[in-house]
């Protein structure tokens, strides 16, 4: 029998979720809001703040900017977005560009200047900001919310939080949108609820290019009655021809089921991203793996009718009043009682708050009695399909077998370390930096370089994992972690400097940090930077094992070059900036020296730096001496 242990890892994301969700107002706050922006905005979006929450509602009843049909096209984001989304695709190295629905990103430049002013002007005002809206209104949300987040991203200490909540929106973006959102760890930002039969957020998956009237008709149709609130759902279908709903109905589901059948992910189609909460009249589920988002939405609306996928979108008010009673709770099963594996018990709870089981379901109206041969066809599938989304993501226990891998890697960076130790002790006083450096083809250095590649190819392996949504939320926040990357990046970031000069790589590509420096760093900087400290941390009482800037030697690598180069300088003004670089470069060297943020291999005698100080130090003495040749630099000082 599995252990509780063994469940919570299988559901943790998904019960997160659902927990926050189910003990919070966000959910009905966000759909109230949705309604009124529904009723009273239609085309705009209204802003509200509530205590130290903001909410920005998108109306649902947006302009058809979809109705040309190039705005139906995916386009490429990085060609159309101004730089607005520029940490998306900044440092990709995807094949594929990021694409979106070109409508979407029409409709949305179209309110940004406005929105840009209104969120600026919550900045520092409120802790949180949800941004949410109801079928195009939604996706505009979406895509204001990645805006959101990118600027923030730009921010040295953001102060607002970001969650969008939409309900029944289409999809907008393809495959590329989709990693990229897992890249920066934004999928928790983002909650999708749709429900199980509505038709809208499936819209998209097909190939509607020929109903383009009888899409408009429906959206004409939805318009009009999100702008009635109190309309009775039930049976309004009955006012569109039965021939619009079954060939829509049709299409979509054919469309669909190709693609929940497909292995592999097209760039050329739509993909969703974030968490999908499904729900029905039994409750709710959670599901976050894009491949099992998408067979469920298929399976939900293969045991539905074209009636009921045009009025379920209508009816969110009612599915959201009965999720935070429902989410995942633990009914009374049927005769057979509750599974003996607790795995299986979660499995089984989740079929049936998505009323996916083989049981008759409950009756509505609006919804078919169903062939009890095709129930349990799809009990069987959705059941296959909950499992494949919950067996391939196990974050904590992939992050225990991480941690299990990092001890293994301990003997690597340990040899590198002795070979630290020798080289500072060495009668040739070079140190760290510049032994690797200069004797780079010898025997025990060949072995630190097999060690260095070793130990790459282990943080490259972390951050794929973190960036594919398989490892914990707070992973990058984790001590262990933070600790651990900083540490290897101080230890052996000063050997890739190193080997990138000493193979010529500076005249190929330029200096090292603009042109040579490998995403890991940078990326385990932003942890350090965003790690948790004391506000003050206490003074060296003497030089640091490992220089705190891993990026020195890169610096010093410049300084030498600008120090070559202002003995050849003719021009005046150009020699004025080298002269500056190089002062300033002096004072953040000796500021570091000053803390103690230096290894003793920086101050070694014949260090690279050393030669440099001793070279820099004569250069000023000479241009003291002869100053007017060098008129804009007196006493040491730059003068302008």
């Amino acid at each position: 029998m599995e252990t509780q242990n063994s469940c919570q890892n299988n559901f943790e994301t998904s019960e997160i979720l659902a927990t926050f969700l189910a003990t919070t107002q966000l959910l009905e706050e966000a759909w109230r809001f949705c309604s009124i922006a529904n009723t009273t905005f239609p085309g705009a979006y209204l802003v509200e703040q509530i205590g130290s929450v903001a909410y920005v509602a998108f109306s649902g009843r947006q302009m058809e900017s979809g109705s040309d049909q190039s705005c139906r096209n995916l386009v490429s984001l990085d060609a159309e977005d101004g730089g607005r989304f520029a940490p998306l695709y900044r440092h990709s190295e995807e094949k594929e560009s990021i694409k979106v629905h070109n409508g979407i990103l029409k409709l949305f430049l179209s309110m940004y200047q406005s929105l840009q002013i209104q969120i600026a002007a919550l900045m520092g005002k409120v802790k949180s900001i949800v941004i949410t809206g109801q079928s195009i209104g939604g996706t505009t949300a979406s895509l204001s919310a990645l805006w959101l987040l990118c600027h923030l991203q730009s921010m040295s200490s953001p102060t607002s939080t970001v969650l969008c909540i939409t309900f029944g929106s289409p999809l907008f973006g393809n495959e590329a949108l989709h990693r990229s959102i897992l890249r920066q760890r934004w999928g928790g930002n983002f909650c999708h609820v749709v429900s199980k039969h509505d038709i809208m957020p499936r819209l998209l998956f097909a190939e509607i290019v020929n109903h383009d009237s009888k899409i408009q008709s429906l959206l004409n149709f939805w318009h009009w009655c999100m702008a009635s609130p109190h309309v009775i759902v039930t049976g309004l279908s009955s006012l569109l021809p039965d021939d619009l709903k079954d060939t829509i109905f049709h299409c979509v589901l054919k469309d669909l089921e190709l693609l929940a059948q497909a292995e592999e992910p097209s760039e050329s189609f739509f993909r969703p991203f974030g968490s999908y909460v499904f729900c029905c009249q039994e409750g709710a589920i959670c599901v976050e793996n894009a491949a099992s988002v998408i067979k469920l939405m298929y399976l939900m609306l293969a045991t539905g009718s074209p009636s009921c996928s045009i009025e379920d979108h209508l009816k969110y008010g009612d599915y959201v009043a009965k999720v935070s009673k429902q989410f995942l709770k633990a009914r009374n099963f049927h005769e057979e009682g509750l599974p003996d594996s607790s795995y299986e018990a979660g499995v089984a709870l989740a079929l049936q708050s998505s009323e996916l089981t083989d049981k008759e379901p409950v009756q509505d109206l609006c919804f078919p009695i169903q062939n009890s041969n095709l129930r349990k066809e799809v009990a069987i599938m959705a059941k296959n399909c909950l499992q494949m989304a919950q067996n391939d993501h196990k974050p904590n226990l992939t992050a225990a077998n991480l941690a299990i891998k990092l001890s293994k890697i301990v003997p690597f960076r340990a040899e590198i370390e002795w070979y630290k130790a020798c080289c500072d002790e060495a009668d040739d006083q070079m140190g760290y930096y510049d032994s690797f450096k200069l004797k780079g083809g010898s025997r025990r250095e060949a072995r630190v370089n097999l060690n260095r590649h070793k130990l790459a190819g282990f943080w490259n392996s972390v951050i794929l994992m973190l960036e594919n949504n398989m490892l914990p939320h707070d992973f990058d926040r984790r001590e262990k972690w933070v600790n651990a990357s900083q540490f290897y990046k101080l230890l052996v970031e000063p050997l890739d400097i190193a080997d990138y000069y000493r193979t010529g790589m500076r005249r190929e590509h330029g200096h090292y940090i603009d042109h040579g420096r490998e995403r890991r760093y940078e990326i385990f900087d932003k942890w350090w930077r965003d790690r948790r400290v004391p506000e003050e941390e206490n003074k060296r009482s003497k030089f640091a094992s490992l220089t705190q800037d891993s990026c020195f030697w890169a610096r010093v690598e410049e300084a030498r070059e600008w120090l070559d180069n202002v003995r050849s300088e003719s021009d005046v003004t150009k020699r004025h900036l080298l002269w500056h670089k190089i002062d300033m470069f002096e004072k953040y060297g000796r500021k570091l020296i000053k803390n103690k943020e230096v290894s003793k291999d920086v101050l070694a005698k014949n260090s690279s730096f050393s030669r440099w100080m001793e070279e820099w130090k004569e250069l000023k003495s000479q241009v003291q001496q002869f100053h007017p040749w060098f008129s804009d630099f007196v006493d040491g000082e730059v003068v302008p």
